[in-house]
C-alpha cells in the first residue's frame, strides 16, 4: 500500500506513556508526523515533559486534559491503560462542560489491551450524533515499534473506510509490520506479539547468563545473545523455512547444538513459552471484561 503525506493530519494521543511514545516519538523523529500537529494528554507534567523535549524548537502540544486532544485532533490514539479507559472517557465529559465537543469525522485508533470494538463504540457514542459515523480501529502494537521493528495487528468497525486504513498502514508501516486480522483473534495475536518481546528479553538474558557462567564478559554475552535472536528471526522470515527445519539444519548428529536442545527439552522450555502465550491471552480477555 502506497504511503501518504501524514504531516498535514493532526494526531493526538490520550495517554502519553510507553506505548504512545513507542508510536509517536519515532514517527516525529522520522519526520512522518509534524510535532506541531501532534497533541498529547497525560495525568502528570513529568510524562508530558518527555514529549516536549522531542523537538524543543517545534514542541508537541501537551495538556493535562483529554478534551484538548479530542477537540484538536483528526486522528486520536487511545493509549491509556485498559483499567483506566472509562475514567479517561468520563473525564472528557467533565472537561467539556460549557465547551463544544464533536467527534464527527475523527478516526479513533485504540491500543487498549482486551477492550473490544463493541465496548469502544458503546462508550464513545455518547459524544456523537447518531446520524454520524463513529470510526474506530482496534490495534495491538508492540514495544519494538520504538526501534522500527514492531508488529501491529488491527481490526476495524463497519464505519472505517479504506482511506482510513490507508492512513493507519501508511503511518505504522514506517515502524512495524502491519496486518489486519479478525477481531476474535486479537487477544491470541497479542499474547504473542505484544507480550512476546518480554519473553525474548528473558531469553536473551538467560542465554547471556549461560555464556557469562562459562567465562564470556557480560557486555559481549548480551550483545551476542541479542544478535543471535535477530539473526534467527531474519533467517525465518527471509528463507520462509519452518523453524523446526532450520533447527534441524543446525543440529549435527552427536554435536553441541543437539545436546543443548536436549537440555532445553528437559527444562520444558517449549511448553513454558506456549504456556506464557496462553496466560497472556487469558489475561487480555480478563482486562476486556
Amino acid at each position: 500500500m502506497d504511503t501518504i503525506d501524514l504531516k498535514s493530519y493532526k494526531v493526538g494521543f490520550i495517554g502519553g506513556g510507553n506505548m504512545a511514545r513507542a508510536i509517536g516519538i519515532p514517527l516525529i523523529k522520522k519526520n512522518i508526523l509534524d510535532s506541531q500537529n501532534t497533541w498529547v494528554s497525560a495525568k502528570t507534567k513529568e510524562t508530558l515533559r518527555i514529549w516536549e523535549q522531542i523537538d524543543p524548537q517545534h514542541p508537541v502540544n501537551t495538556s493535562l486534559e483529554n478534551y484538548d486532544v479530542i477537540i484538536n485532533s483528526d486522528i486520536i490514539f487511545l493509549a491509556v491503560k485498559p483499567q483506566v479507559f472509562l475514567t479517561a472517557i468520563n473525564s472528557v465529559r467533565e472537561e467539556s462542560k460549557g465547551r463544544p465537543l464533536t467527534l464527527e469525522n475523527k478516526l479513533f485508533i485504540s491500543v487498549l489491551v482486551g477492550i473490544t470494538l463493541k465496548t469502544l463504540e458503546h462508550e464513545l457514542k455518547q459524544f456523537i450524533d447518531p446520524r454520524h459515523p463513529l470510526k474506530i480501529i482496534r490495534t495491538m502494537p508492540n514495544m519494538p515499534l520504538c526501534v522500527g521493528e514492531g508488529v501491529t495487528v488491527y481490526s476495524r468497525n463497519s464505519q472505517v473506510s479504506e482511506n482510513d486504513i490507508k492512513i493507519l498502514v501508511s503511518m505504522l508501516s514506517h515502524i512495524s509490520v502491519v496486518e489486519e486480522i479478525p477481531e476474535y483473534l486479537m487477544n491470541a495475536a497479542g499474547g504473542l506479539t505484544a507480550s512476546g518481546p518480554a519473553y525474548a528479553y528473558l531469553i536473551i538474558e538467560a542465554l547471556a547468563d549461560g555464556a557469562v557462567k562459562n567465562g564470556l564478559p557480560r557486555d559481549m554475552a548480551t550483545k551476542f545473545a541479542a544478535q543471535v535472536l535477530i539473526g534467527a528471526g531474519k533467517t525465518v522470515l527471509q528463507t520462509r523455512k519452518n523453524p523446526g527445519q532450520l533447527k534441524d539444519e543446525v543440529c549435527s548428529p552427536g554435536g553441541t547444538t543437539i545436546t543443548g536442545i536436549h537440555a532445553l527439552e528437559v527444562g520444558a522450555v517449549r511448553a513454558s513459552l506456549m504456556n506464557a502465550v496462553e496466560a497472556a491471552v487469558k489475561r487480555s480477555s480478563e482486562l476486556g471484561n
